[in-house]
């Protein structure tokens, strides 16, 4: 089988190298995907630049977490799946359910361990999901990782409820979902952007507030004004340090902070009274489990809703899909066909 390998630390796409294996064999309790998409992340390019914590360092990795296809063949005594099913993988393997522990870490995919982008992967039975059956499996391969963070922000603490406010931070995977999944609730959306053409993108998806940061660096400000002063329910923050006080300042009294993402970096100093003044609930979001995304799968099909892919490659053209993804030029997801 064809497998794509990471050195991390190394500069793209010299780090990256097309290998052939020997397809695996299910043992019990296993079931063998036949991949047939993946999809990039954010993450991603953190991991081959080596500065993921807890990602492999001393050897090659099979890279990107998120991936859909079809059970090829399934091990001694497994039930929930046969062949032929078609299936997305869990981004951490061994968080079924419950509370997120530290041993969970060790389990994702394409960090911790080998990640999805080859032709056959062995999983545990018990770690993957249904995919929506509307989906092709290309749609289906961006939902692991972007779609279940904000699924997991916006649903899984304090459900956000009809006619609540959500502002989401650029038009990343993460905030294009969010907005997806807010309109599907019911509730009003807020989105930034530098381009006025991802804008209108967003408000043709259900936005009813747009603003370009980059026309207005006090964002926060507008933000309130589009909410008579008032500020926003819930906010998806991917920025990190360089975002976080603004996004302090958007939110209404009592209002939910989603950090996320630390796409402006994260050497910053934060200044804690916003927090204390408003009431704020600030909640780090990584991912879910699998029963997070068995939920998610269940609304995803029963809305319809179709997830937005800006472009896809092919396998053997996998350095160029980094390279799109770090020019941030997308919109929606990078996708890769296998």
């Amino acid at each position: 089988m064809k497998v794509i390998k990471l050195l991390t630390g190394r500069p793209l796409p010299q780090a990256l190298s097309v290998e052939e294996l020997e397809t695996p064999t299910p043992g019990p309790g296993e079931v063998l995907v036949r991949m047939h998409a993946a999809s990039l992340n954010y993450r991603d390019l953190i991991v081959a630049e080596g500065s993921l914590s807890g990602a492999q360092q001393a050897k090659p990795l099979i890279p990107l977490s998120d991936g859909a296809g079809e059970i090829a063949a399934t091990g001694e005594g497994v039930t929930r799946w046969r062949e032929g099913d078609r299936v997305v993988g869990s981004f951490f393997r061994d968080w079924l359910d419950g509370r997120f522990l530290p041993k969970h870490m060790q389990s994702a995919l394409g960090g911790a361990i080998d990640g999805v982008l080859a032709e056959y992967r062995l999983f545990p039975e018990t770690a993957l999901a249904r995919m929506p059956t509307h989906l092709s499996f290309q749609q289906a391969a961006t939902l692991p990782c972007a779609a279940l963070t904000a699924w997991h922000a916006l649903f899984e603490k304090t459900p956000l409820l009809p006619g609540e406010t959500v502002l989401v931070l650029g038009t990343g995977g993460v905030s294009v979902f969010a907005l997806q999944f807010a309109r599907i609730a019911g509730a009003k959306i807020i989105a930034t952007s530098s381009s006025d053409e991802k804008l209108s993108r967003m408000e043709q998806l259900g936005a009813s507030g747009m603003i370009n940061y980059r026309a207005r660096s006090d964002w926060d400000q507008a933000v309130l004004e589009l909410t008579d002063s008032a500020g926003v329910d819930q906010i998806i923050e991917v920025g990190g340090a360089g975002t976080l006080q603004r996004s302090f300042s958007a939110s209404r009294t009592g209002g939910r902070v989603s950090l996320i993402g630390r796409l402006t970096g994260i050497e910053d100093r934060v200044d804690p009274r916003p927090i204390m003044a408003k009431g704020l609930t600030v909640q780090g979001i990584y991912v879910g489990s699998v029963a997070m995304l068995e939920r998610m799968v269940r609304s995803i099909e029963a809305s319809g809703m179709q997830p937005v892919i800006d472009r896809t490659f092919v396998i053997d053209d996998t350095a160029q899909a980094y390279a799109h993804l770090k020019a941030a030029a997308h919109f929606g997801k990078v996708v890769i066909e296998i």
